[in-house]
């Protein structure tokens, strides 16, 4: 199996927040799943064990299989910068994030979805790659005939992603975006802590 199908509850109740955006559930539940519920003591995690729950955490978040992630920060380690911050920013600027970001999509798995139905064109090419690392500068859209989809409508006309963001921006009307430039760390909005996925990997 590719991709965890499985339930998302579950998963953000083992992270403790909501990783996969607003769930009721998840907020009458917020305590770790298992048998004994709420009631069971548990042991102080290790480092290690927080180390990795952080890069598991991560990797759910985005949508992202092991081997790309390690791939991702095995090339972060090479760039210029910070590297956990660098690792956060090829996140951030992967296709199917991005699509999300811009509001075309309500969520990371629909924003996936429409990029390998072939729905979104980038500097005008189909482009079916969830994964597609997007440099500074490129052009994102909604393919011409995809532009009627129920999902497509309803997302961009009710919501406002775009903006929350400053490092995409978002044109209704034409129905396409920039991805203006890598974020910076105070602009992406979810609580990783990426020191802790640099200590996990340099072990």
């Amino acid at each position: 199996m590719a991709r965890y199908t499985g339930p998302k509850t579950k998963k953000s109740r083992a992270f403790g927040e909501s990783i996969y955006g607003f769930d009721r559930a998840f907020e009458k539940r917020k305590y770790p799943p298992g048998q004994h519920g709420n009631g069971r003591r548990r042991k102080q995690k290790s480092d290690y064990a927080n180390q990795l729950m952080e890069k598991q955490k991560a990797k759910y978040t985005y949508g992202v299989l092991e081997r790309q992630f390690r791939n991702l920060f095995e090339k972060a380690t090479r760039k210029k910068g910070v590297t956990g911050e660098v690792l956060l920013q090829f996140l951030e600027a992967r296709l199917d994030n991005v699509v999300f970001r811009m509001g075309i999509a309500p969520t990371r798995n629909a924003a996936r979805q429409l990029v390998t139905h072939k729905h979104i064109v980038v500097n005008g090419v189909v482009t079916n790659v969830p994964s597609c690392q997007l440099r500074p500068g490129d052009v994102i859209g909604v393919r011409g005939k995809s532009q009627g989809l129920q999902v497509v409508v309803d997302s961009v006309s009710g919501s406002n992603e775009a903006k929350k963001h400053g490092f995409v921006e978002f044109n209704k009307d034409k129905m396409e975006g920039t991805f203006i430039d890598y974020p910076e760390r105070e602009q992406i909005t979810e609580k990783i802590n990426e020191q802790l996925i640099v200590e996990l990997y340099s072990k």
